[in-house]
């Protein structure tokens, strides 16, 4: 990203005169402002919000052609243009141990075409295009370090630095950290559109590959920074992404504790040893519902508790069952009518790596109220998970025809292929009773349609901004009666606790590290008229937004620290809390919101850093116990009830110190685990 010299839009004028100190009411979604582009995001600090595009012809432009990025002030709610280099269309992202932000890959440059049906076409020239100004982004790394302030006084350093670049092209690629803070590159396509498989594999037969699809699919992982002696060039062949299949892009990756990564393409699952790179197979989803993209499912980490001893469980909801393999086509479009299909409502449960050694198996758990395609979990700092945007029917993705459709005239949806939009959010808590974990009660609808390349992103302040949708190959207008058009319009919902009174912890450090010394934070004399019963009901949490596009989010993770309290007979409230537990695999080095939770409702998170700030291997310290927890006896006895729609760790991680022995004898029992 580079200095804006952008000519002012419209769309900004009218963003000013929203009043920036209006405040929307629990379950509110509000719109807010304009984008400018249209939006795969990342929280780079406490006041921006990077937003990236794909090359075509938005209004806003800069430097003479136009914008492919902004940077969104949440406090005025503005955005602000920026450059970008290289094409960023579909790229992956993830956060670096100094709190920097990398995004990989992306589509090849492209021009304007009259002659096509879609307007645009790759662009095979040298250089950036003449029309976007913009170069190829499918070897593209960009290093932003996010600042502060206006856009119009950033130095050099504020912009992106380009002098990186993968070993190989990867468009819908997936990117995860590792515990000494490099990152792990999965997957994607070197040409394509809507799946990983060439259009041969239907028009000849007797020349299928599939290992590359004729050369279009990247079935392979790489690392950053490179590691040479890795495969060839730093790139190693994936058997798992080969096996997948067509369905293999955005592949969803997570980090285990045992340092290996998870991955999930099709309706499978791997653990994959990053060193050895050994693949070990994982049960297949019970109803074979497609997660991946264009399926598009929702899928997020459960918190890390001390309550779970730290052990992750995914969680898998909506994509979609209702396609054979034949019918999602290849990469020119699905060889079917996808908007005629249902999406799943279904949501699965799996641990890959259970302390107790059993063998991994899915949990069948709540149905959706409404069964989606490009539904998005966010995080939220109570614990619980908004579910929103996304469509009944179809897939993400777009084309211009189909087998029984010829031309774009007679598409019902313009390019998209999905419809039926779900205009109403709803929210997931793991901590309830099976059967009760949704709800949409008390929760506004949205007037916004969004589909394709729609987005949404957690704040500091607890809202999460909402952007995005562009199901088409270029802009489209709702003037030009597109049903479902580019949408540059942003909102922020408001999550159930807005509005009721927020925690003000003093104290707050700006690192943390992995075991060692215990700190303090402090809630003030008189902020609770019950500061026994607001204490047992606090918890310490860390937040990762992550990076967001495709209705995945990279990166994003919810790490409980373990503390305790003490009430002071003044009622103030000192919190011991642990520094996070010595095992940087669990959340890797880098950027987290932190976040006071009392009674499921959070403070304004602020940014720190987890670990050294560099790319090495991470020092660990055995976890210090924790004093035990101790109320005041001015004040009566704590009242557990549950009165919050969060969840309930908050408390149990209080119980008299007791967790802190337990997560030490944890993770020594996990390492005894995962060393046989």
């Amino acid at each position: 990203m580079r200095r804006n010299t952008a000519r002012k839009v419209a769309g900004v004028a009218l963003a000013s005169a929203i009043s920036v100190s209006a405040q929307g009411a629990a379950g509110d979604i509000t719109k807010v402002g304009s984008t400018e582009v249209s939006a795969m995001m990342y929280l780079g600090n406490d006041e921006k919000v990077y937003i990236l595009d794909k090359a075509e012809n938005n209004a806003a432009t800069i430097n003479g052609h136009p914008a492919a990025a902004a940077v969104w002030d949440i406090a005025s709610n503005k955005a602000e243009l920026v450059e970008v280099s290289a094409n960023p269309f579909c790229a992956a992202g993830f956060f670096l141990p100094d709190g920097s932000w990398a995004t990989f890959g992306g589509n090849a440059a492209t021009t304007r075409d009259p002659t096509q049906v879609t307007g645009i076409t790759d662009y095979n020239g040298e250089g950036a295009s003449p029309d976007y100004g913009i170069m190829d982004g499918r070897k593209a790394i960009r290093i932003v370090k996010p600042c502060t302030g206006s856009v119009s006084t950033w130095t050099k350093d504020c912009f992106e630095d380009t002098t990186n670049t993968m070993a190989a092209m990867r468009w819908y690629a997936s990117t995860e950290a590792l515990a000494d803070g490099s990152i792990v590159i999965v997957g994607g396509m070197r040409y394509g559109g809507y799946i990983n498989r060439s259009d041969k594999w239907f028009s000849d037969p007797a020349s299928r590959d599939a290992v590359s699809q004729h050369s279009n699919a990247e079935n392979t992982l790489e690392f950053w920074p490179p590691r040479p002696t890795a495969g060839t060039n730093g790139i190693v062949p994936s058997p798992f992404l080969v096996k997948a299949g067509a369905l293999n892009t955005y592949a969803h990756t997570f980090l285990m504790p045992s340092g290996k990564l998870f991955m999930n393409a099709n309706y499978s699952s791997v653990l994959v040893d990053t060193t050895t790179f050994q693949e070990t197979a994982l049960p297949d989803d019970p109803n074979q519902v497609v997660r991946v993209y264009p399926a598009s499912a929702g899928v997020a980490m459960l918190p890390l508790t001390p309550e779970n001893k730290y052990t992750p469980t995914m969680l898998f909801c909506g994509g979609t069952n209702a396609l054979t393999d034949n019918e999602w086509g290849s990469y020119h479009s699905p060889m079917s009518n996808p908007w005629e299909k249902k999406a799943s409502a279904d949501c699965q449960r799996l641990t890959p790596e259970p302390l107790d050694k059993s063998t991994p198996k899915y949990e069948e758990d709540d149905e959706m109220s409404d069964p989606r395609t490009m539904g998005q979990f966010v995080i939220l700092p109570d614990g619980t998970y908004l579910m929103i945007n996304g469509a009944r029917m179809g897939t993400a993705g777009y084309t211009t025809d189909t087998p029984t459709i010829k031309s774009l005239a007679e598409m019902p949806f313009y390019m998209s292929i999905a419809t039926d939009p779900v205009y109403t959010p709803a929210i997931y808590n793991p901590s309830k009773p099976k059967g009760s974990r949704w709800s949409s009660d008390g929760l506004k609808t949205s007037a916004i349609p969004r589909l394709y390349h729609s987005t949404a992103i957690l704040i500091p302040d607890g809202r999460v901004l909402v952007a995005g949708s562009n199901p088409g190959a270029d802009v489209s207008l709702k003037a030009d009666n597109i049903p479902y058009p580019t949408t540059y319009d942003a909102e922020y919902f408001y999550p159930p606790y807005w509005g009721k009174k927020r925690p003000e912890p003093s104290g707050v450090p700006k690192t943390l590290t992995y075991g060692g010394q215990y700190f303090q934070l402090t809630l003030a004399a008189g902020a609770y008229t019950d500061p026994n019963t607001a204490a047992a009901k606090t918890k310490v949490v860390l937040v990762r937004p992550g990076f967001t596009t495709h209705a995945l989010t990279m990166g994003q993770r919810y790490l409980q620290l373990n503390s305790t309290y003490q009430v002071a007979d003044d009622g103030k409230i000192t919190l011991t809390v642990s520094q996070l537990p010595p095992n940087a695999n669990l959340f890797t080095p880098g950027p987290s919101l932190i976040f006071v939770v009392v009674d499921g409702v959070p403070s304004v998170g602020t940014h720190l850093i987890v670990g050294s700030g560099k790319q090495e291997v991470q020092k660990t310290s055995a976890a210090v116990v924790l004093p035990a927890s101790a109320q005041s006896t001015k004040f009566g006895a704590a009242d557990l009830s549950d009165t919050s729609n969060a969840d309930k760790t908050g408390a149990a991680g209080h119980r008299a110190g007791l967790w802190s022995g337990l997560v030490v004898g944890a993770f020594a029992a996990a390492a005894a685990l995962f060393a046989l």
